[in-house]
């Protein structure tokens, strides 16, 4: 409104660059080409004369999008549906069934619960739920008992719902709102505080203080959507219940809070995310799904891991198959690149690249490296998760590599000047781009790896004696048939044994993961491969490596497991 009015007032000349800032401020609420300057409510933020009432214009958008016959379709059916299947888990809890988690888990898989909760704040208390099942019964008890107020159930279950499961009110109060349809949709809508935040801007009704708890702040939005059906109602359109006027709002402010200026409403609401796979990645793998979810929720939590282990233990293998499986359908939401000593700034993020021009002039252009490149087809397609995998990591000079990204790892939500960015262009990193690392602990190249990046990435360990790890080879070759080459995980298991003075020295079963594995097969792998690399992990101890003879290692493993 400020640079409207500097624009009227001051008639500058210069009226290109002062409509491309404007534009650009207005785009930070609205879609991108996608609003007009004379539009009543953007038109009533730099004309203080014009004449406007907010409600006016808002009610006339719900009536069109009532009248075209699509709410019951698009906003109503599905949210009763979901409703529906938590009021039977709200049955189970309250009945005392020991099946409610399976109740509950039906409503969570329904083929639309994205549009209602943001997927991260539902894996996020799935996790919880699982992990801790009698405080979260203990919670949802308190939410879904009978006779209580909306404030007392909101109070109850937030006294057992652990702040660092879901952190911030409003993320908080979007799972509280999402498990209160289960007492009653109609009357306890979903909520989202980004979308009711912008609702109640457009139509200049007060925020809540942000002192207020989740309860508050709550009971905030159902006032605003009582104060809508009334305005609604006082020009001539009736709504029967908040889960209409809900649903209206978030049409016409726009599904996950953006503002929509669209007066036809032909376009349909915007399908899910993808709901990977977990289950089936995990039979792929031979992991545990348990695991598999531990680590999406740290990538939703941190936005960034790093698998860690010895070599052979599959961390590249898991890294790529789990960031296809979060990433759904589009090939090009995956990104790999791997660090060694000579990759640099100007390869992972932007530098000069020589060029020729067309009448053949040697030059230089700046070009955007992986990273730049990973971010822009993020940011291009927020609606869907993207992955850059960086394999062994810590090969690279990590603080030339990374340069100022060590501040956007941590701060999402601001900008920098690039090193090589032209005219000021600020750079940010996307909600929607994760990171995974890979790191060998056998590299004494770790060394290298600071405190600094460190405190920016969650670590997962791979280790042949832990878990996810452990047994790994011989669930493989059950699952191969190979039962007969059972000998050769007992055979990885002693030899790490005698290396246990150095954990990152361990064997790692993908040496022998190999199709039509034989005894033939095993020999080669471990003569040019496995005894190599024993033999400079035990640099100056040649004494031992006798300890290390296949047969001698098979004899003692068939010895011990007679």
């Amino acid at each position: 409104a400020s640079a409207f009015k500097r624009f009227v007032s001051e008639q500058t000349d210069d009226v290109d660059a002062q409509l491309a800032q404007i534009r650009a401020e207005l785009e930070k609420r609205y879609k991108p080409g996608d609003h007009h300057f004379y539009w009543p409510e953007i038109r009533a933020q730099w004309d203080d004369s014009f004449d406007y009432d907010p409600w006016d214009d808002f009610v006339s958008r719900a009536k069109k999008f009532v009248a075209s016959g699509k709410m019951q379709e698009q906003e109503i059916e599905f949210k009763t549906r979901i409703g529906a299947k938590l009021a039977a888990a709200r049955d189970a809890v309250l009945s005392g069934a020991d099946d409610w988690r399976d109740v509950l888990e039906e409503a969570f898989k329904d083929k639309n619960f994205a549009l209602i909760i943001n997927w991260r704040l539902r894996d996020s208390f799935r996790q919880w739920r699982d992990s801790q099942p009698d405080a979260a019964l203990d919670a949802i008890r308190a939410l879904w008992a009978e006779g209580l107020t909306v404030s007392d159930r909101i109070r109850g279950f937030s006294d057992h719902f652990p702040a660092d499961v879901v952190r911030g009110k409003g993320g908080r109060m979007s799972v509280i709102a999402t498990l209160l349809m289960g007492v009653d949709a109609a009357a306890y809508p979903p909520f989202r505080i980004t979308a009711f935040n912008k609702a109640y801007t457009r139509l200049e009704y007060n925020w809540p203080d942000r002192s207020v708890n989740e309860a508050e702040l709550y009971e905030r939005a159902l006032s605003f959507l009582d104060t809508f059906m009334q305005e609604a109602a006082a020009r001539g359109l009736t709504l029967n219940n908040r889960l209409e006027a809900q649903s209206i709002v978030w049409r016409i402010i726009g599904d996950y809070g953006v503002v929509n200026g669209d007066d036809d409403f032909e376009d349909e609401p915007p399908p899910p995310p993808p709901e990977p796979d977990l289950d089936t990645l995990a039979d792929n793998l031979l992991l545990p799904v348990e695991f598999l979810r531990e680590v999406n929720g740290l990538l939703a939590e941190k936005k960034q891991v790093i698998f860690q282990g010895p070599p052979g233990t599959g961390k590249t293998y898991a890294a790529r198959a789990l960031a296809r499986c979060l990433a759904g359908e589009d090939e090009d939401a995956v990104t790999l690149v791997q660090f060694h000593p000579s990759y640099a700034y100007e390869d992972f993020v932007q530098g000069f690249r020589p060029t020729l021009s067309e009448d053949g002039q040697a030059g230089f252009v700046i070009r955007n490296g992986a990273l730049v490149r990973a971010a822009k087809r993020a940011r291009e397609n927020p609606g869907a998760r993207h992955f850059l995998i960086i394999d062994e990591i810590n090969r690279g000079n990590l603080a030339k590599v990374f340069g100022e990204l060590y501040f956007l790892l941590e701060y999402r939500d601001e900008a920098v000047e690039l090193q090589y960015s032209e005219s000021g262009e600020k750079f940010s990193l996307p909600e929607n781009l994760h990171i995974i690392g890979t790191m060998n602990t056998a590299d004494r190249s770790i060394a290298l790896v600071d405190l600094a990046l460190r405190r920016r990435f969650y670590f997962v360990e791979f280790h042949p004696d832990k878990e996810p790890i452990a047994g790994l080879l011989s669930r493989w070759l059950e699952k191969n048939n190979l039962g007969r080459m059972a000998w050769v995980a007992n055979v990885m298991d002693s030899a790490n044994r005698k290396l246990s003075d150095d954990p990152h020295a361990a064997i790692g079963p993908s040496y022998f993961m190999r199709e039509n594995l034989d005894d033939a097969k095993v020999e080669r792998a471990w003569e040019h491969g496995v005894l190599p690399y024993i033999e400079e992990r035990l640099f100056g101890e040649s004494e031992r490596l006798a300890e290390f003879a296949l047969d001698r290692l098979r004899q003692e493993a068939e010895r011990d497991n007679a």
